[in-house]
This record gives structure tokens, sequence and C-alpha cells, in this order.
């Protein structure tokens, strides 16, 4: 198998991440692959802001994964940065691959580089694989999370 390089998202590379964002009971419901522009807006703003990380996983010159992290400065912790997970998604066809596992292990490595004091993750009620996944990895469901839609 060849080798997994991960890097920062390209504006080509929108499609690809819509498309994995979309490519599951929650995203089908959720995201619209056919009209890029507001992902393309959205691509803009990430890109111009240095504590936000769209990466993609690429084999062979196709994304085939993507994570968003974001680092957030913070009074409480003494003053902690902490980072944010969001948006993890591995294609259909590499999943059960490790590819997961090494997208979150990127994330933890970045966050400590930026001495966050703290990783953290929402998901999905009904993302039960994932919350297995998450708790492998060593992540623990220490909080209630809320959300309001506007």
């Amino acid at each position: 198998m060849t080798e997994i390089e991960i890097r920062p998202a390209t504006e080509e590379d929108v499609p690809a991440i819509v498309a994995m964002l979309a490519d599951d009971p929650l995203g089908a419901q959720r995201e619209t692959p056919d009209d890029p522009a507001p992902y393309l807006s959205a691509f803009e703003r990430l890109s111009g802001d240095p504590n936000q990380h769209l990466m993609v996983a690429v084999r062979e010159e196709r994304v085939v994964g993507t994570l968003q992290l974001t680092v957030v400065p913070g009074l409480s912790r003494r003053g902690a940065l902490r980072s944010i997970v969001e948006a993890v998604r591995v294609h259909a066809d590499e999943r059960g691959s490790g590819l997961g596992t090494r997208l979150i292990e990127w994330a933890i490595a970045e966050s400590r580089r930026q001495n966050c004091r703290l990783v953290q993750l929402t998901s999905d009620r009904s993302r039960t694989d994932a919350h297995r996944f998450y708790e492998r990895l060593g992540f623990t469901a220490s909080h209630v999370g809320f959300k309001l839609p506007l």
C-alpha cells in the first residue's frame, strides 16, 4: 500500500472534502456537494485564519481523508490554548485502514506543537462507532454538548 501524506488542504481539494462530508446519513442531510459556492467561501475564510488547519490525507494524489483543527485561546485553565477537532472523515474505501488514527494522531501532535493543553471534539450521538474509536485513542466522554441552530 502506498504512503499517506497529511497536508494542508488546497482549494482544489474542496470538492473531495465536501463529498466525504456528505457521504454518511447525517452529512447527506446537511451538505450540498452540487453547490460549491458556500464551501469555497468557507475555504477562503479558513485559509485566511492562522488558527484554522483544514487538512487532507492524500494517497496517490487522491484525497482520502480530512479533518479540521482549530486552535482556541482562552482564559480558563490558566490561559491555556485548546484545540478542537472537527469534520473527521475517511473515504469509504479507506475505512479500517488506520487512516482515521493517523489523522487524529496528527491533530494531537500538532496541538502539542502549538502548546495546547487540551484537545477536544464532539461527535453526534448516533455515531457510536466513532465514539468507540475516539475512546480507543484516549478521549473520554467527559461533557455534555449543546447546540442551537441559527
